[in-house]
């Protein structure tokens, strides 16, 4: 794939392992925390900064954040379309106002924000995220329908990713309910990695490269062990791109606060920096499905839920661990 021509030059990012130095904020973040230190860079300034939170009804939103305790809501994967509303329009009138603007979504929508405003305006910083794909909503709204009605509790709370559970590495869902509960799956992940449940446009995605729309690019450091395995700790590593020649100047004024080190490209390339992931053969079979049958009958087909699933699991590592047994 033909990467992204830059007016500056610029055809290589730099490259950077990094951990926040405040282990608090990297509990706290999905990854390394360094989505913090950019808007703590701008928030300092007296800026602005727009970014993705979940509401109370389980939606991705893009919101206005002035003050941190609003971007704290920012932190955290959201594994849905994110609803940007007049996050555009918004972003152009504090520019215009003189304010300072960070603006953080996936390469789309940080494209989508340069075709709008039409011109570099010197006081916005673009941070893209390095996406896998977008998974659908009505699918997402119908796992939590699901999961209420099986456990017969209401959700009224929601990690994607439960990092602090179960580790950096693992991709589990939670699920807080309404009695103080908590259930932990992995159907919703496994949906997703599938990817039936993308949409149409990620399979052809121009932005599956090592160049992206944004200044920065951000996104969880898998690779770490090889590329700087003293960052290794479970505990989570960003990933940055630093694509031009303002995400050079921002990340050098984010240094003081960040635990960093400059890696290789070619130690870090996760698949969607190489091309987009192909239209699965099933998906028509598996929306066919959706629509038709019961979401369970769904989750069983395409999610691995069921004692069938979790036997064909079981036995699939067995056979594993037995091959290493008599390859040692």
């Amino acid at each position: 794939m033909e990467g992204i021509k830059r007016s500056d030059g610029i055809t290589k990012p730099e490259v950077y392992a990094v951990k926040h130095q405040d282990e608090s904020i990297r509990a706290a973040s999905r990854s390394g925390g360094i989505f913090t230190a950019l808007s703590d860079l701008v928030f300092g300034s007296g800026g602005i900064v727009y970014g993705c939170v979940l509401t109370e009804d389980f939606r991705a939103v893009h919101i206005r954040a002035d003050s941190a305790d609003l971007r704290n809501q920012m932190r955290g994967s959201k594994y849905i379309q994110s609803e940007l509303g007049d996050t555009y329009k918004n972003v152009k009138m504090d520019l215009d106002a003189g304010n300072s603007v960070l603006f953080s979504g996936t390469s789309c929508q940080a494209a989508g924000l340069r075709s709008y405003l039409g011109r570099e305006y010197e006081g916005l910083i673009c941070v893209d995220i390095v996406c896998h794909g977008v998974p659908s909503k009505k699918v997402w709204m119908k796992y939590l329908e699901w999961q209420e009605k099986k456990t017969g509790k209401k959700v009224v709370a929601v990690d994607f990713r439960d990092k602090n559970t179960f580790g950096w590495r693992a991709h589990t869902e939670t699920l807080t309910m309404d009695d103080g509960s908590s259930l932990s799956s992995q159907v919703f992940k496994t949906l997703f990695y599938g990817h039936t449940v993308l949409r149409p446009c990620c399979y052809e995605c121009p932005y599956k490269d090592v160049m992206h729309p944004g200044d920065i690019t951000i996104a969880d450091y898998w690779g770490i062990e090889k590329a700087a395995p003293e960052f290794d700790d479970n505990k989570g590593v960003s990933l940055v791109l630093v694509n031009t020649e303002k995400g050079i100047k921002v990340f050098a004024e984010c240094k003081e606060k960040l635990i960093w080190k400059r890696t290789r490209i070619e130690d870090s390339m996760q698949p969607p920096l190489k091309a987009p992931f192909p239209r699965p053969t099933n998906r028509d079979a598996f929306w066919q499905d959706f629509n038709a049958d019961e979401f369970e009958k769904v989750v069983k087909r395409y999610g691995g839920y069921g004692w069938l699933n979790t036997v064909k699991r079981k036995m699939r590592s067995l056979k594993k661990r037995v091959a290493k047994i008599l390859k040692g």
